[in-house]
This record gives structure tokens, C-alpha cells and sequence, in this order.
């Protein structure tokens, strides 16, 4: 167990030191929503080595949604902002959590933003 745990301390680590690099990214603001409050990362590649690209800048709140929390898809509409996100890993998860909650308003904005959703 210890091992595992020292894995998890060291991949901990690896994603605080790229903690400036993605702050400037999100210019320190979340990355969904554009809250200043709460800010934490977000490793959306966890059993890959820790790199910038496959990290969110994410408020507690967002956090939450991305982690499985529910949410009356209409009182999402402030996330339309992340499907067009220049950082690929900001649109693909917003769009996994919308297309998650059932947002049939968000359908038509990925389809215009030709978004991957790969298998991520």
C-alpha cells in the first residue's frame, strides 16, 4: 500500500510543479466557468505521466460536476464559453460533462465546434 501511496505523492507533486504553467493557461480563472474562487487542478489523464495538456483549471464548484456531480442542465449554459476553448482539453471535457448531463442545448454547439470526445 505504501507503494501506492508514494505514486500518488509523486504524481501529486509533478502536477503542482506545473501549477504556474497552468495558471497563466487559465489565465487564473477557471477554466469552465471563469470563477476566480476555489481554483484547484484538474488531471483528466490520471494514469498517464502528468503534462499541462491533460489539465483543467477548475473552480470547487466545477470540480464537483466534473468529479460526478449533477446539475440542472439549463443552469449550465454558463459552460457554452468552454466549447470554444483553444485548449482542446477545456472544450472536450465540457463537452463530456454537458453531453453527461443530458444538455440537448449543448448538441448542436459541439457539433458546430467539431469537438473530440474520443475515448478520454
Amino acid at each position: 500500500m505504501a507503494k501506492g501511496y508514494e505514486a500518488n505523492k509523486q504524481h501529486q507533486a509533478e502536477i503542482q510543479a506545473l501549477g504556474k504553467e497552468l495558471g497563466r493557461r487559465a489565465r487564473f480563472s477557471c477554466e469552465w466557468c471563469g470563477s476566480k474562487e476555489g481554483l484547484g487542478p484538474v488531471d483528466t489523464a490520471p494514469t498517464q505521466e502528468p503534462e499541462v495538456e491533460n489539465l483543467l483549471l477548475l473552480c470547487h464548484r466545477c470540480r464537483a460536476l466534473h468529479d460526478g456531480g449533477h446539475e440542472e442542465p439549463n443552469r449550465l449554459r454558463h459552460l457554452e464559453g468552454a466549447l470554444w476553448s483553444d485548449e482542446p482539453v477545456v472544450a472536450r471535457t465540457a463537452a463530456q460533462l454537458l453531453r453527461r448531463l443530458g444538455a440537448p442545448w449543448a448538441e448542436e454547439i459541439i457539433e458546430q465546434t467539431e469537438i473530440d470526445l474520443g475515448d478520454r
